[in-house]
C-alpha cells in the first residue's frame, strides 16, 4: 500500500517540477522577447523635404467673347437677298455680311442695302435667311467676337472675393483642347443673392481653338509661391485637437501637433511643428502611439520588401 502511495507521490512531484520549469522557461522567453530590438514594431518613414507651393484658387466657367458685337439692319422692313458669311469666318471692319432689298410692296423697290461689319473679328452666330424680313427690334442678324478675343466667364463663392484681383495670372484647361495662359480682367464685384456666387472674367486672347460655350477649369494664382517643410498627406493625422504628425526620434514615436498649409499632388505644406530632415511615419496612426519604440525603414525600402 505504501509503495503505491510512494509511486503516486513521485509522479505528482515530477509533474509539478515539469510545470514549474515550463512556466519559468516561458517567463524567460517573454523577458528575452521584450528586450530584443528585433521584436519592436517596424514603421515606414519619410524624411521631411523642402518644397514650394503655389497658392491657387480653382474656378470653372464658359468661353465667351470679350466684346460681343451685335449686328442689326440699318433700315426696317427690308428683305434679305444675300448672305455672305458663316459662323467661324473672320471678317474685317466694314466688310459686307449680307444684302437687303426693299420688298415689291415698299417704295424703293429693288434698292439694295449692304449690312456691314462694324468691327474686325470672328462671326460666332447668324440669325438670317434669304427671303426673311430684317428688323432691328428682333434678334441680331449676326454676332461677332471683336478682334476674335475670348475669355472665360466664371463664378466663384462669395468667401473668395477678397482673394481675386485684377491682372492675377491664371491657367485654364479645356478638355480635348489644351491649356491656355490668361489673366483676370474683371474681378468679382457683385454677388448673386440667390446663388451667393460672383462672376469674374479671365482674358484668354485670340486663338482659333477657342469656341464660344467651351467649358474650362481655371487655376488662379492668388498668393504667389511659398516654400517650406513638406510631407505626404498620408503622414498627417486629424484628431479632436487638430492635425498631428508622428515623428521618429531615437527610435521612439513623438506625436506632434502641426499647422497644415497648402496641399498639392498628395503633398502638404507644414507651417509649424516639424523641421526639414525630421523623419515622420509615412502612414500616420498605423498602430503606433506617442512613446512607442519602433524600428524604422524608409518608404522605398518598405515597398521593395
Amino acid at each position: 500500500m505504501k509503495s503505491i502511495y510512494s509511486i503516486r507521490f513521485v509522479k505528482f512531484a515530477a509533474a509539478l517540477i515539469a510545470t514549474c520549469f515550463s512556466l519559468q522557461t516561458r517567463m524567460l522567453a517573454a523577458d528575452s522577447t521584450a528586450s530584443n530590438p528585433m521584436t519592436e514594431m517596424s514603421v515606414s518613414v519619410v524624411a521631411v523635404q523642402r518644397s514650394c507651393f503655389s497658392d491657387t484658387l480653382q474656378v470653372t466657367g464658359l468661353v465667351v467673347p470679350r466684346n460681343d458685337v451685335l449686328v442689326r439692319p440699318s433700315r426696317e422692313g427690308m428683305q434679305v437677298s444675300e448672305v455672305l458669311v458663316e459662323p467661324g469666318d473672320s471678317v474685317t471692319s466694314g466688310q459686307v455680311l449680307a444684302r437687303l432689298t426693299a420688298p415689291d410692296s415698299q417704295p424703293g423697290r429693288g434698292l439694295s442695302v449692304p449690312v456691314q461689319s462694324p468691327t474686325a473679328g470672328i462671326v460666332i452666330s447668324k440669325n438670317v435667311a434669304i427671303g426673311a424680313l430684317a428688323s432691328d427690334r428682333g434678334m441680331p442678324l449676326f454676332r461677332i467676337a471683336g478682334a476674335g478675343e475670348m475669355e472665360l466667364l466664371a463664378e466663384t463663392p462669395a468667401k473668395t472675393l477678397g482673394r481675386i484681383l485684377r491682372d492675377q495670372p491664371a491657367k485654364v484647361e479645356f478638355v480635348g483642347v489644351g491649356e491656355f495662359t490668361g489673366k483676370v480682367r474683371l474681378a468679382p464685384t457683385a454677388i448673386n443673392p440667390a446663388t451667393q456666387l460672383a462672376q469674374l472674367r479671365i482674358f484668354l486672347g485670340s486663338d482659333s481653338r477657342l469656341r464660344v460655350g467651351l467649358f474650362g477649369l481655371a487655376k488662379i494664382d492668388v498668393g504667389g509661391s511659398r516654400c517650406g517643410p513638406t510631407i505626404p498627406l498620408s503622414a498627417v493625422l486629424y484628431g479632436p485637437d487638430g492635425a498631428v504628425a508622428q515623428v521618429v526620434r531615437n527610435n521612439m514615436i513623438e506625436t506632434r501637433r502641426v499647422t497644415v498649409g497648402l496641399i498639392a499632388a498628395g503633398q502638404v505644406e507644414i507651417r509649424e511643428g516639424i523641421a526639414i530632415g525630421d523623419l515622420v511615419v509615412a502612414q500616420a496612426g498605423s498602430f503606433v502611439r506617442d512613446g512607442d519604440r519602433v524600428r524604422v525603414s524608409t518608404a522605398g525600402e518598405s515597398s521593395a520588401k
